[in-house]
């Protein structure tokens, strides 16, 4: 029995913090959670009849303290004079950063409270043990510290050789051997190159997703569930397309340290935040690490077509194409401030572009730049493109014609290779109908529900097949020989 605990510290009540550090622990160190409660038994000992468990904070860290709502319940509990005594099994478990170990400290001086550990108890309005306390606070943080630094150059120095997979992008498969190797379905490999194809063919991400919207095409995505990580098809969002063309993996090359955690003050609370780096600073960057999914050389032109695309009024690049009638948006510039002319649209529908430049005003209260109506120069630009193109007139309509047949057989092949996975689906489902026992209806009732289901699913991809092929038939392009009479 302890001397520091007096009878007024047993009139109030006391509570025991429990925490781990992460869900991993919680799940994998059962002991270190068992002795921590545990420490029920001692408080008894010491006296406690009226004894409160905080263990809201299970699975979260202790380096700071605003997503831990049992340490910030059990501080405002202490304040109110109603704890006559913390526990835990280490004081390391109540922080590991010097602000709220100072704070639960000062708390408990002021309210005389002491704080228990298995070892000793502590006295903070004695002085050598609120020395103690403090030196164990550093150390505690101190310790958290050297714990980050070694994992985190473990994982570095892993990067370097190109060994640490986090996650495997959707189209590959993270090996036993830490390699990535591509997923075994056709599919889920069609489905990749064909976003690749289509953006080096339309030039631009969004003109991909419309692509395959207006043709009911799915993308593969990587789905985190009870099971684990599985592979499901859903529509395409432009999120979807930019993160397989912007990431290196599929063309064979190994990245590691693309972004990193920012801290910032929003409101008195330091907020973390990532930020993409220059691919000039990130950690690791080895081409030719596993099988590619596109050549590096058309990777980097994706790349670029991508940067060009950009619609900052400081881009060098005309952007990419935007809506409006305009011929001329993001190459027209301002012979005054170098800036993109803008385009807006007048008359009753909107309808009647019209050129100008105001970054004078906006920028420096300039008087405003220029303002030009854009039918006539539209008109003037047209007429001189179709005089240097009329020679090449007939070439060009059979090139245009010949791109939006292998356009539709991209989607007629993409739709094939669905069709092969729902009939798949009706066959499993029917399988699985086929070996149930009619007498229990219930069971056999929900098992023909499925089936019908996939059976009526394969029917409506046939039927898109079907459209798309009479459109196909439809689009043929031309004889050449006919479009030179018609010359």
């Amino acid at each position: 029995m302890s001397d520091k605990i007096k009878p007024h510290h047993r009139s109030r009540k006391a509570m025991l913090y429990v925490r781990q550090s992460s869900p991993h622990q919680v799940l994998r160190n059962e002991e270190s959670t068992r002795l921590q409660y545990g420490m029920r038994k001692r408080l008894l000992d010491f006296g406690w009849r009226q004894i409160e468990v905080i263990d809201d904070d299970l699975g979260k860290s202790a380096a700071e303290s605003d997503r831990r709502p049992g340490f910030e319940r059990m501080v405002a509990d202490v304040c109110m004079g109603n704890v006559g005594a913390v526990a835990a099994r280490e004081l390391s478990r109540f922080a590991r950063n010097s602000k709220d170990w100072q704070q639960l400290i000062e708390v408990c001086r002021v309210v005389d409270t002491v704080l228990i550990d298995h070892e000793t108890v502590y006295d903070p309005r004695l002085g050598n043990d609120r020395l103690l306390l403090g030196l164990k606070g550093t150390l505690n943080e101190y310790e958290l510290d050297i714990l980050r630094l070694r994992s985190v150059e473990a994982r570095r120095e892993k990067a370097r050789r190109g060994e640490l997979i986090v996650t495997a992008p959707v189209g590959y498969v993270k090996t036993a051997d830490c390699r990535l190797e591509m997923d075994a379905d056709t599919r889920v490999q069609e489905a990749i190159r064909l976003i690749f194809r289509k953006t080096l063919e339309l030039g631009a991400a969004r003109q991909v997703l419309l692509w395959m919207i207006e043709h009911s095409i799915d993308v593969p995505v990587r789905h985190y569930g009870p099971l684990g990580s599985e592979v499901v098809w859903r529509r395409p969002t432009y999120h979807n397309i930019i993160s397989i063309l912007e990431n290196p993996a599929y063309a064979g090359i190994y990245a590691y340290g693309k972004s990193e955690a920012v801290v910032a003050l929003e409101g008195g609370v330091a907020r973390k935040k990532m930020r993409r780096k220059p691919k000039e600073q990130w950690l690791a960057l080895l081409p030719d690490r596993h099988e590619a999914y596109i050549a590096r050389a058309d990777f980097e032109r994706v790349q670029e077509m991508m940067v060009k695309n950009s619609q900052s009024f400081r881009s060098t690049a005309p952007g990419a194409a935007k809506k409006g009638s305009a011929l001329l948006t993001g190459i027209m510039r301002c012979a005054r401030c170098g800036k993109k002319l803008s385009v807006r649209y007048s008359g009753t529908k909107r309808t009647v572009p019209r050129y100008h430049c105001d970054r004078g005003m906006l920028d420096n209260g300039e008087p405003k730049c220029i303002s030009v109506g854009a039918l006539d120069v539209d008109d003037a630009i047209s007429a001189e493109v179709l005089r240097v193109v009329a020679p090449a007139a007939v070439e060009a309509a059979l090139s245009a014609g010949r791109e939006a047949h292998a356009k539709q057989d991209d989607a007629v092949r993409a739709l094939e290779l669905e069709l092969e996975a729902a009939r798949y689906g009706a066959q499993k489902a029917w399988k699985q109908y086929d070996v149930s026992d009619p007498e229990n209806r219930h069971v056999a009732g929900e098992l023909e529900r499925r089936w019908n289901s996939a059976l009526e699913r394969v029917r409506e991809i046939e039927l898109r097949i079907d459209r798309e092929h009479q459109q196909l038939a439809e689009t043929r392009p031309p004889a050449p020989e006919v479009l030179a009479d018609l010359a």
